[in-house]
């Protein structure tokens, strides 16, 4: 049985810092399927086919790793993959009330899928996609936070 996880998330754009969790997951489960979903509560910058195919060009280069989305739920999309696994990065203490909130309901929904925490690397752990955004809007240099294909992307919409 091969260890499958999903690492979910809106990825509106991928950073750097998701892309570490996504790297480092990749070392440690058999296949990692990224899934993207749509946050409600927010606004998305980039529709869900250019966030995956962002997803593509910057995870080429990891065989064992899919890109994919839903419009469901977290943990029925899990169980449609045969997932075991969910696997969410942390940055800060921040992120740990809402993650453990997420957490303890998927466990209420189903007990046989359990949910892995990574600590994103110190150097992203101030990122996020809505300060990625916020920073290319103004113009300002997001090279060493995004990778070169998302830097154009955030190039060519805030251009528009």
């Amino acid at each position: 049985m091969s260890r499958l996880a999903i690492c979910p998330g809106s990825f509106d754009p991928v950073t750097y810092g998701h892309l570490d969790i996504i790297q480092r997951g990749a070392k440690i489960f058999d296949q990692v399927i990224v899934a993207v979903f749509n946050n409600q509560s927010k606004a998305p910058l980039f529709t869900v086919e250019e966030r995956m195919e962002l997803l593509r060009e910057t995870t080429k280069d990891l065989p064992n790793v899919t890109v994919d989305s839903s419009a469901g739920l977290l943990i029925d999309y899990a169980r449609e993959q045969n997932a075991r696994a969910i696997l969410r990065g942390l940055r800060a203490v921040s992120d740990f009330e809402y993650e453990l909130q997420i957490t303890s309901m998927n466990r209420k929904l189903d007990e046989n899928i359990e949910t892995f925490f990574m600590m994103t690397n110190n150097q992203y752990s101030f990122l996020s996609s809505s300060i990625v955004k916020e920073v290319a809007k103004y113009k300002a240099d997001v090279s060493d936070i995004v990778p070169k294909a998302v830097e154009k992307a955030l190039m060519e919409k805030f251009r528009l």
